[in-house]
């Protein structure tokens, strides 16, 4: 597929998502949002990619909505409502996705840059980045699960602090905060990344997929309901992927775990 709005290239088993208009702070315009919600969908579809890096161009993760769009969207209901549904689509894509997704958070992230991140799996902050809601500062309110996630993520008053002063957090409150879990120096930021990622490659991918879905299902899952899941997925995994069991035996044997080979008959 081709992008206007992003660059998306392959690199062993990671997709590397950027962002890429630098000259307007890469906006979450509707077009933006219709190319991420087909790039969720690609990328999900390609066999062999199990992560994805998601970071934006130039000077900015991104900036939030597009101001001159949303003026004309108020104007037709039906379009906005449109819009918001694209949106939902979007990051539900993300957070239901069998890869995971790591966001490198350069410069400003604000409004729906925060609501995009939030959606990831994990989160590393450049030293220079500025993270917040940000939408009151403009009159606006989170449509795109912001006001969902972000308690969820930092806890309630944090997420009613950023929400109703439209502060931005720089990199390292941002990590206290639990919005990122490390902050690297600017220059350093994709590297760091690739890192992360490099680190995972030597885990099960399917044992990948298994976590993160099970660490999701806090989102909207009574907690003895969770509890009982659990124990029903991982008693799939465990009896039914070979990666379970390579792992002891490889941990036993010392030596790497060879994760992914096919069952013996």
């Amino acid at each position: 597929m081709s992008y206007e709005n992003l660059t998306l290239v392959y690199e062993g088993r990671t997709a590397l998502l950027t962002l890429s208009r630098a000259d307007k702070l890469n906006p979450l315009d509707w077009s933006t949002v219709k190319e991420l919600k087909r790039a969720v969908a690609e990328i999900e579809a390609r066999e062999g990619i199990d992560f994805v890096l998601l970071t934006g161009a130039g000077r900015s993760f991104s900036a939030g909505g597009d101001l001159d769009g949303y003026i004309r969207l108020y104007r037709e209901p039906a379009e906005f409502q449109a819009f918001l549904e694209d949106f939902y689509d979007m990051l539900v894509g993300i957070e239901k996705a069998r890869a995971i997704w790591v966001a490198a958070v350069n410069g400003v992230c604000v409004a729906g840059g925060i609501e995009l991140l939030l959606a990831c799996d994990m989160a590393i902050a450049g030293e220079s980045a500025r993270i917040g809601d940000g939408h009151l500062n403009f009159g606006q309110l989170p449509g795109a699960g912001g006001s969902q996630r972000l308690p969820r993520a930092i806890g309630l008053l944090r997420a009613k602090h950023l929400m109703l002063t439209g502060e931005l957090l720089d990199a390292p409150t941002s990590m206290a905060w639990g919005l990122v879990t490390r902050v690297a120096a600017d220059a350093e930021l994709i590297a760091e990344a690739k890192q992360w990622i490099a680190g995972m490659e030597t885990k099960s991918p399917v044992g990948l997929a298994g976590a993160k879905r099970l660490a999701n299902m806090t989102l909207d899952t009574p907690y003895e309901e969770g509890l009982r899941e659990e124990i029903a997925f991982v008693h799939r995994y465990a009896t039914t992927e070979p990666d379970a069991t390579e792992g002891l035996i490889a941990f036993k044997e010392k030596r790497a775990p060879r994760f992914g080979a096919p069952k013996e008959s």
